[in-house]
């Protein structure tokens, strides 16, 4: 076959690629044989194409002598020369700042060890919608039925379970996890997983995600070497991790990983985690790449989605100096409590604890020291109340809210959130308490503890003139 003439013929950026079949499921050595003319553009002449390793083509060429080695365009190359399966993807490299619109399809032309197919790329630097929808009527069931699920919640968490779990039996994986990435904090959270019963007596590793573990999965970037998802059918692909992060290998032979599918979650450029299936259906793995790739796009869009309506829930009831409820929550709080009727009500117990001394602080070393005066406040109330609702109710005024407490405990509590206050340097604590048997007569409880605490103010200030306001 004249593979520039037939590869003349196409109007989109289309090479010929050789695989070399190595037989039992393995390939070798995989080049672009030719090019059209649209094809060597992109390489050579279009400041608007990807950045190649080199600008020059020679004709029969390694593909990692233009981008780096990845197994997951082998796999693709693989599935369309060797296996005669027409190929289609739609993904976005991290390395390359476009959406590849990708087809491949076999040639009747192999020689010997050399298989042949087609590879046609389209690009565009912003997501087509209708190209993800270019996609097989079963994963187009899978996917919608994820999304529908995801927008229909009401628990978002354990739907997130629910979509876990879906992802496993697509997969016909042992085991499916979510991992939650933070790097401002440098710490990874589990948000869900779903484990085959039979793996889990026998294989599973119960303890696998150790305190440390981002350690570990921070270095899972350099793995994926800007792909889009690492797939990795059997443990001889896996030796690629091996090369790349022993530590990483290692871990997963422990946990008895055979083969390991895993895509990063992306909103824009943040990393917002991981999600991956280990052991498993290598029959499927085309099916299993596609319908992921297009999941995790909308997983990745509702966690951000989830994640931004939970920095505003902490915004709107979060008092960002000292990280207490702020005054806004303490007012919706105490109108819930006002209004509940319903019988059986607990007790309701109130301190006030208002600081001693905050104006002359901000008047004699200005408001940053003022603002830390707030925070070492804040953190003796967290430290003595560490189950219980604190409101920063005002500047320099605090609130405690208690329920099925007695007048003694709130005795002891006064007492010890002022022995606390005279280890410091700086702190010092007005006090009021109050309990009403009735949490609906809230309002009650707190005007008695407000009176109490002006008065332990008034107490205070009467021996420490110098500490009045002006």
């Amino acid at each position: 076959m004249d593979f520039q003439k037939f590869v003349d013929g196409f109007l989109p950026m289309t090479c010929i690629m050789s695989v070399e079949n190595l037989g039992n499921g393995k390939w070798g050595e995989i080049r672009i044989v030719c090019g059209n003319k649209a094809y060597i553009d992109s390489i050579e002449n279009n400041p608007d194409a990807p950045k190649m390793l080199t600008d020059k083509f020679i004709p029969n060429s390694l593909y990692q002598n233009y981008f780096p080695k990845d197994p997951n365009f082998e796999f693709f190359c693989y599935s369309s020369a060797v296996l005669k399966q027409p190929q289609h993807s739609y993904v976005h490299p991290e390395r390359f700042d476009f959406w590849f619109n990708l087809f491949s399809l076999p040639l009747n032309a192999d020689d010997g060890k050399l298989c042949y197919c087609t590879y046609t790329q389209e690009l565009t630097h912003e997501a087509d919608s209708s190209k993800m929808s270019n996609i097989s009527h079963d994963t187009a069931t899978e996917v919608l039925n994820t999304c529908i699920k995801l927008r229909g919640a009401t628990d978002f968490k354990a739907t997130l379970k629910e979509v876990i779990k879906d992802i496993r039996i697509i997969c016909g994986a042992d085991y499916c996890g979510l991992l939650g990435m933070n790097d401002l904090t440098e710490q990874c959270s589990l948000l869900g997983e779903d484990i085959d019963e039979k793996y889990r007596r026998t294989k599973y590793k119960e303890d696998w995600f150790t305190p440390d573990f981002y350690n570990i999965a921070k270095t899972w970037e350099g793995v994926l070497n800007g792909s889009n998802c690492i797939i990795y059918r059997n443990p001889d692909e896996m030796n690629f991790i091996k090369e790349k992060d022993k530590a990483w290998y290692d871990s997963l032979k422990e946990a008895n990983v055979e083969s390991l599918v895993l895509f990063p979650l992306k909103s824009g450029y943040e990393l917002l985690g991981y999600i991956w299936a280990n052991n498993f259906d290598t029959e499927k793995t085309m099916h299993i790449k596609e319908t992921l790739e297009l999941t995790t796009f909308f997983l990745a869009s509702e966690i951000s989605s989830y994640q931004m309506f939970d920095k505003f829930r902490i915004l709107s009831t979060v008092d960002l100096l000292t990280g207490v409820l702020n005054r806004n929550e303490m007012n919706n709080r105490v109108m819930q409590l006002g209004i509940d009727d319903r019988p059986g009500r607990k007790n309701i117990g109130i301190i006030f604890a208002d600081l001693n001394g905050l104006k002359r602080m901000n008047d004699d070393n200005g408001h940053s020291a003022g603002d830390k005066l707030i925070k070492d406040a804040a953190a003796i109330l967290k430290e003595v109340f560490p189950q219980d609702e604190i409101y920063r109710a005002g500047g320099d005024e605090f609130m405690v809210l208690l329920r099925d407490t007695s007048l003694e405990q709130l005795k002891q509590y006064e007492k010890t959130i002022k022995e606390k206050a005279d280890k410091t340097d700086n702190v010092s604590f007005a006090v009021g308490i109050s309990i009403e048997e009735d949490s609906q007569k809230i309002y009650n409880a707190m005007k008695a503890a407000d009176v109490n605490m002006y008065e332990d103010k008034k107490k205070f200030y009467g021996g420490h003139p110098e500490f009045k306001r002006h």
